[in-house]
């Protein structure tokens, strides 16, 4: 593998080509679509559990199951793209999605809802990186930054308008609107992609599924990912469960790896895209990003209810600073990694989502909205300078046919960054609640706060792997596309 690095001075930008916009405002609305539905799903949970008669733990297999099911697939994205074409699997991808979603709203029990969510997950778990991949390929080095931006736009509105939208449908219409409301976003997404995503050419050579790969990789994906969620369930990773499943699904992990190593066919995911520093490095920063990513999503809405005694609905409201920082960085980081190096623009996010981090430390039952919101600004703003530019330098290089392998494996660490992330925040929170919640709504309180310290440490420990991100420029425009070949 050779990787040309581009020492030019940073170029001047322009404008966006018209289908490319079309292009993005296609893979946005098949984006958002499973964005949304993750975020309005919860909300119905407490419905879900009077309406069916339930068990809590059975109702949160609603999610668990989507959830597993997303990461039983993403590993044959890449190969899947390669064999049938981008365009035939998004839409095959958003028709699936679009099949649960009408299973899930005429569902007759928590068994029969969980099992179509499954169907819906199976759908989903490949959208995102479809969007990566097609978007990267249509864009190339010219346009890479401020095109992958639109992926973080479904992002944003997901956790922020969710919550309010899964309110207003759950009290003003019924739980099954949540899943029926998903249809015409579909059809719509289904529509356009048929006249406006490129199909790209069967690449040769990939017609064989890496069956032995496939076996190892997803089950132990899933593994992983379930191991992670009982975790957070049982607010400990030293319970034999969650030890013997995170155990199980890395030995499934390493035996793939193995199995990439030593095959002579081509490997589910190619293990010599990890030669390049910028994209094993990017991989990296994306992973260890998870919990700065979901902390204020998960603990800030959960202590304005259980703190400030707000309604959820209220606690999602109070969420939206957030979203607008993100937005704000998300075109501003889109923008400037076109021109300039990554490893500043990340540096920089990294600095601003600790010190939202930082700013939560002291929280109280009387902390100023206004104070909490500008760490929520800070904290979106910081995430945007990280998620674009990051993106943009593990694909930007390589040549046509790594870059669907590419987005399945940084999707790949994308969910198990989140996953990861978000169990460490629930044990500590846990922990700490065990410790001062006895202390009345002060030590609740402080128990968020204390939690806070963790984001704080992490940002600062993916500082490390940004240290090593590119220093240099994208090539001028009129460069050529510098190549990694794999």
């Amino acid at each position: 593998m050779s990787e040309q690095t581009a020492t030019g001075g940073a170029p001047a930008q322009d404008s966006i080509p018209a289908g490319l916009l079309k292009l993005a405002g296609a893979i946005m609305l098949g984006s958002i679509v499973m964005q949304l539905d993750a975020t309005m799903v919860n909300v119905a949970f407490n419905t879900l559990l009077h309406e069916f008669h339930s068990t809590l733990p059975k109702i949160q297999w609603i999610g668990t199951g989507y959830m597993l099911a997303m990461a039983l697939t993403i590993p044959a994205t890449g190969w899947a793209v390669a064999r049938f074409g981008s365009r035939r699997v998004w839409i095959a991808s958003i028709g699936l999605f679009l099949f649960g979603s009408m299973l899930c709203g005429i569902a007759w029990s928590a068994d029969s809802l969980i099992a179509f969510r499954v169907v819906q997950g199976l759908g989903a778990g490949t959208i995102i990186p479809l969007a990566q991949m097609i978007l990267a390929q249509a864009a190339g080095p010219r346009y890479l930054g401020r095109v992958m931006a639109a992926i973080g736009i479904p992002a944003i509105l997901g956790p922020v308008l969710g919550p309010v939208l899964g309110g207003v449908i759950v009290d003003q219409l019924s739980w099954r609107w949540i899943f029926f409301v998903n249809l015409p976003i579909c059809l719509a997404a289904i529509a356009v992609s048929r006249r406006v995503v490129p199909d790209t050419p069967r690449a040769p050579g990939t017609n064989r599924l890496d069956l032995t790969g496939l076996v190892l990789l997803s089950p132990g994906l899933a593994v992983l990912v379930y191991g992670l969620s009982e975790a957070a369930g049982k607010g400990s990773f030293t319970d034999p469960v969650v030890l013997g499943t995170l155990a199980g699904g890395a030995a499934l992990v390493v035996g793939f790896v193995v199995h990439a190593v030593l095959t002579r066919a081509e490997p589910l995911i190619d293990l010599a895209l990890f030669r390049s520093r910028s994209f094993s490095m990017s991989s990296l920063v994306v992973l260890l990003s998870g919990m700065p990513m979901f902390a204020a999503t998960v603990l800030v809405p959960l202590y304005y209810q259980q703190v400030r005694g707000d309604s959820p609905l209220v606690a999602g409201l109070l969420l939206a600073p957030q979203g607008i920082g993100m937005g704000i960085a998300l075109v501003v980081a889109g923008g400037l990694s076109d021109r300039m190096a990554p490893r500043p623009i990340v540096m920089s996010g990294l600095v601003l989502a600790g010190l939202s981090g930082a700013m939560l430390l002291g929280l109280a039952p009387h902390t100023s909205t206004l104070f909490i919101s500008s760490a929520l600004v800070l904290g979106g703003a910081g995430l945007g300078c990280v998620l674009v530019p990051v993106t943009t330098a593990a694909l930007r290089g390589l040549d046509g046919p790594a870059v669907p392998r590419a987005t399945t494996a940084i999707r790949i660490f994308q969910q198990l960054g989140g996953s990861l992330g978000l169990a460490v925040l629930i044990v500590v929170l846990q922990q700490q609640l065990t410790v001062r919640g006895g202390a009345g709504l002060a030590g609740i309180a402080a128990s968020y706060a204390g939690t806070f310290w963790w984001v704080v440490a992490l940002s600062a420990v993916a500082v490390v792997p940004a240290l090593f991100l590119p220093r240099t420029a994208p090539a001028a425009q009129g460069a050529p596309r510098e190549e990694v070949t794999v």
